[in-house]
């Protein structure tokens, strides 16, 4: 029988234990008697950089600094002269958070270097730092570590850690494929409507298919696209692009594998519906709120409302484009465009929102809770009760960041409320589509854009989760009692 008098895994009463370098019994493992400070400090570092959803902000970080230092140079602008900062950092934040808010003309401020910076940090941001950064290991050294590998997987939200890399490659032909078509669509229309020479219409093509895809809606003409509205040649590839990688790429993967609806999954399900839905929602309350207003649809051509109605349904869903001056838009339509746009489109896409899955998975929570159920049910399929929580959290700290976002603003700008709600949303859910206040906030105001686009765009969870360094599983549970709720 072995003696009680033995400490863990047999040593004496008094004998420090150390697993992985830590003491067992309780005493510190420097041997100086104290809290270990400095080995705290080095844990907790260590800590914060090996788990990958706690890499994918430092990553999106290191890339924005990168962008902004490129920006800084003196022949990435028209004039060399000009304010340096701020608008190299607050361009680079949104390219790569594919939001599109600019606080200077794309067209005019930046010269085609700098324009190739952005669309580079917008390519970059839409694909995934570290979903890049791992398809280039696999190009290069034809192998991957384990720590790659869940590094991608955090990013694309796979499921199976062996389909990694079949995954990553798919991710790559399916966005350089969806934006190779919509380049020569585009290409060709600037290149026989417009007049433009072959390389121009080429660039043109190429950065508005790349901003389109990635949901960016940085645009190479000062007035974005409101003086193409009326033409459905530009417009329709380009919606057709922002809804393509607004769906996700899991949607996308499983669309291409040809299965049949019946077969869908409850992710699948979810994305489809939901977009066709708040599609076309979004699309008739445009066309009624706006259709006969002078300031935005009513003197154009039936073409013209048509395509601008459509635009103003597609747009919003972190598209980031226009092609009306929401700034003259009525107060109805930018209500409208405020909950689209914090709804915004699927998961492990380029889209921004709290994401149509859980706006959706919320909305049955609530059905079946009305109906008395005690199982959330989506097609004769139940949904975890982690699912919902998660959801649920994703839903209020989006609403948390929005409420501070434009209290900030509020107190550090003199615009209404209905302006600075609205540029908080488009921040946060890395839209980009402003009322024009954005190029007149003061320094300060743009700091607090620059934050609300960052953690909209790595996600409120991976902030959570990147905060919380370490977690500890309660191995017990505590009697239950039941608050009133109402």
């Amino acid at each position: 029988m072995r003696d009680r008098s033995l400490g863990e895994k047999g040593s004496l009463p008094g004998q420090r234990n150390f697993i992985n370098g830590r003491p067992v019994n309780g005493k510190p493992a420097n041997g100086k008697g104290g809290d270990g400070r400095a080995g705290k400090e080095e844990n907790f570092v260590r800590r914060a950089l090996s788990h990958p959803v706690r890499s994918l902000p430092l990553a999106f970080l290191a890339v924005i600094l990168v962008g902004a230092g490129l920006l800084m140079l003196p022949f990435a602008r028209t004039d060399p002269g000009s304010e340096l900062l701020m608008p190299a950092l607050f361009t680079s934040v949104s390219a790569v958070c594919v939001t599109g808010l600019i606080t200077v003309d794309t067209a005019t401020f930046w010269t085609p270097f700098g324009q190739a910076v952005i669309l580079g940090l917008i390519q970059a941001g839409g694909f995934g730092i570290m979903t890049l950064a791992t398809l280039m290991a696999l190009l290069v050294r034809k192998s991957i570590g384990l720590r790659g590998q869940l590094v991608a997987q955090s990013e694309t939200h796979t499921l199976n850690l062996g389909d990694v890399r079949a995954v990553l490659v798919r991710v790559a032909k399916i966005m350089l494929g969806f934006e190779a078509v919509t380049a020569v669509l585009l290409t060709g229309r600037f290149l026989l409507a417009y007049d433009a020479n072959p390389a121009t219409a080429l660039w043109h093509g190429t950065f508005h298919a790349i901003s389109a895809f990635n949901n960016a809606g940085f645009s190479l003409f000062s007035d974005n696209l409101i003086g193409l509205a009326s033409d459905p040649w530009i417009i329709t590839p380009i919606c057709l692009a922002v809804i393509a990688g607004g769906l996700g790429f899991p949607v996308i993967i499983q669309l291409l594998r040809g299965e049949k609806p019946k077969n869908w999954t409850i992710h699948l399900r979810l994305t489809i519906y939901g977009t066709l839905l708040l599609l076309a929602v979004g699309i008739a309350l445009f066309a009624a709120f706006e259709w006969n207003r002078a300031e935005t649809l009513g003197n154009l051509s039936l073409t013209g409302k048509i395509m601008g109605s459509v635009a103003g349904g597609v747009f919003p869903r972190t598209a980031g484009f226009n092609s009306i001056d929401y700034g003259v838009a009525a107060p109805e339509t930018l209500m409208v465009t405020n909950i689209l746009m914090f709804i915004g489109g699927g998961s492990a896409g380029t889209a921004g929102g709290i994401k149509i899955t859980t706006f959706l998975v919320l909305g049955f929570a609530i059905w079946n809770e009305v109906r008395g159920r005690d199982e959330v049910t989506i097609a004769h399929r139940s949904v975890s009760a982690s699912s919902q929580r998660q959801a649920l959290s994703v839903a209020l700290l989006g609403v948390a960041a929005v409420v501070v976002g434009t209290m900030l603003l509020l107190i550090l700008t003199d615009y209404s409320l209905e302006k600075v709600l609205f540029e908080s949303i488009s921040a946060f859910a890395t839209v980009g589509v402003s009322t024009g206040i954005t190029y007149h906030l003061p320094a300060s105001a743009e700091w607090v854009l620059m934050v609300l686009m960052f953690t909209g765009r790595i996600g409120t969870v991976t902030v959570a989760s990147a905060l919380a360094l370490s977690a500890h599983p309660r191995l017990y549970r505590l009697p239950e009692e039941r608050p009133i709720i109402g």
